[in-house]
């Protein structure tokens, strides 16, 4: 029966153009949606260097007045533009603190439009702000992009309905159903071969389609190969999750106008409603602390403590010994007392901080233990993890530069109070970041959900054939 049906179904596709629409629709939007992730990916790659660039070339001229001056020759710099005062190379030759993007960074765009990718903190100023800052395009942000994540999670579904909507209940419309039930075959062996078959078309195809666009976009199959295949059985699970969901519906309602209808509530109520309720649901469970309110305290706090920079003084130095001098004659500058001002005015500010990670976080734990009742959700946090471009990556990212801030703004702070000069021995001892990305993620868990999920649909539609073939309403009109 196996090969009776793969040759009727082939001769079917293939006199009906059904296969090489398929081929070419998926072949267009999957290449240009994998071209779309490169043009991110190499912006990305390009913004980074470009700072890189412009780092390098401000070094190399700040070096050769510094060696001028280390030599004792004039120069033409203005004394508070000194490449041998601390502050003024802690804040005008800060270092890139870049997050650069992983292989599979193409696949999936994530967070990555929201939360920069890279940033330049410096000695003093709002450094710790750049944690919150967005891009500020909100047709993009609308919108968002058509990566292959969205083709995936969004369209494919569309394909696999529109591919076989009717695969059950158009051969009951034709009369065809009757003379199959009096032959002696298993009617339910026989739908899950046909609609087997499609999926097994339907999946070449995508997956020929994919990896031609991962050769196209130059990955590397040799390093990354593990999650390339990730992805491929990611994808597979999900394409065998609706087929599945098509062969229910079929079964359950067997009639192809409503068939279609119903496949399409279903797409709208799994892809976007249920995603939907859970966003929304986390913003109203854990909403996240006003930055325009973050802002104005930034700004009331600052203007406190310009009025008290003496007495801020006198208490950091009662806590730092090691920065007091024994000359009582010595008159503290500008900016002693604000960086003893800047270190009063983070610690204020940390809790209002500390409650807008404490949120963000619960928002993600939310989402993380809801997103099992949607395989989009499940589906769109996989390939967020594999491309290195989830929440939780970005949250990483930010702890990190956060402690390279610090590390950044200590380097100079001993150098200010004990009225050390910067010099060029000083420079190759000056703090580096380098990015270090999370553990991989295991899919495991993500795979078996899916799978569940087409576990449980199957069951129930082996359940409602059965009770339809014993009341005899599953061929009769």
């Amino acid at each position: 029966m196996f090969k009776h049906n793969f040759k009727y179904e082939l001769k079917i596709l293939l006199r009906s153009k059904w296969l090489l629409l398929l081929f070419f629709t998926m072949l267009t939007i999957i290449l240009f949606a994998g071209y779309n992730g490169k043009q991110k990916v190499d912006k990305r790659f390009s913004d980074i260097e470009k700072a890189y660039s412009a780092v390098k070339k401000k070094d190399s001229k700040m070096l050769k007045v510094l060696d001028s001056l280390e030599k004792g020759f004039e120069t033409s710099v203005r004394s508070w533009a000194k490449p041998t005062r601390p502050m003024h190379i802690g804040y005008s030759f800060p270092r890139v603190a870049a997050m650069p993007p992983q292989a599979l960074t193409f696949i999936s765009t994530g967070q990555s439009d929201l939360f920069t990718h890279y940033v330049q903190p410096k000695a003093y100023g709002d450094s710790f702000l750049f944690n919150y800052a967005e891009l500020s395009n909100p047709i993009q942000l609308l919108f968002g992009s058509f990566d292959l994540s969205f083709v995936i999670i969004y369209i494919l579904p569309l394909i696999v309905i529109a591919f076989s909507y009717n695969i059950f209940s158009s051969e009951k419309e034709s009369g065809s159903l009757k003379l199959l039930a009096s032959q002696p075959v298993s009617m339910f062996t026989w739908i899950l071969q046909k609609i087997g078959l499609k999926f097994l078309w339907l999946t070449l195809i995508t997956l020929v389609i994919l990896t031609i666009t991962f050769v196209i976009n130059e990955f590397n199959f040799s390093t990354n190969f593990i999650a390339y295949i990730n992805t491929l059985l990611l994808v597979i699970a999900y394409i065998l999750f609706w087929f599945v969901v098509v062969l229910f519906i079929n079964i359950f309602i067997n009639n192809s106008a409503k068939n279609a209808v119903s496949l399409l509530a279903v797409w709208v109520f799994i892809i976007l409603i249920i995603p939907a309720i859970i966003g929304q649901l986390s913003n109203v469970f854990y909403p996240i602390p006003s930055r325009s309110k973050l802002i104005s305290e930034v700004r009331e706090l600052k203007d406190k403590v310009s009025k008290k920079q003496d007495k801020i003084l006198d208490n950091y130095l009662r806590d730092h010994p090691e920065y007091a001098s024994n000359d009582s004659s010595k008159n503290y500058s500008f900016w002693h007392k604000y960086m003893a001002s800047q270190d009063l005015v983070e610690d204020e500010l940390k809790p209002l901080i500390t409650s807008y990670d404490v949120q963000l976080e619960q928002q993600q734990r939310w989402i993380q233990r809801w997103q099992y009742s949607s395989p989009a959700i499940i589906l769109q946090e996989a390939f967020n993890n594999l491309a290195g471009t989830s929440t939780l990556h970005y949250q990483n990212y930010r702890k990190q530069t956060s402690s390279f801030t610090k590390e950044w703004r200590n380097f100079f702070v001993p150098l200010l109070y004990k009225n050390e000069k910067f010099s060029t021995n000083l420079y190759s001892k000056l703090p580096s970041f380098e990015y270090k990305a999370p553990k991989s993620f295991s899919i495991l868990i993500k795979l078996i959900s899916l799978c569940l999920f087409s576990l449980f649909f199957i069951s129930i539609a082996w359940i409602n054939f059965k009770n339809k073939l014993k009341k005899g309403t599953l061929i009769s009109n």
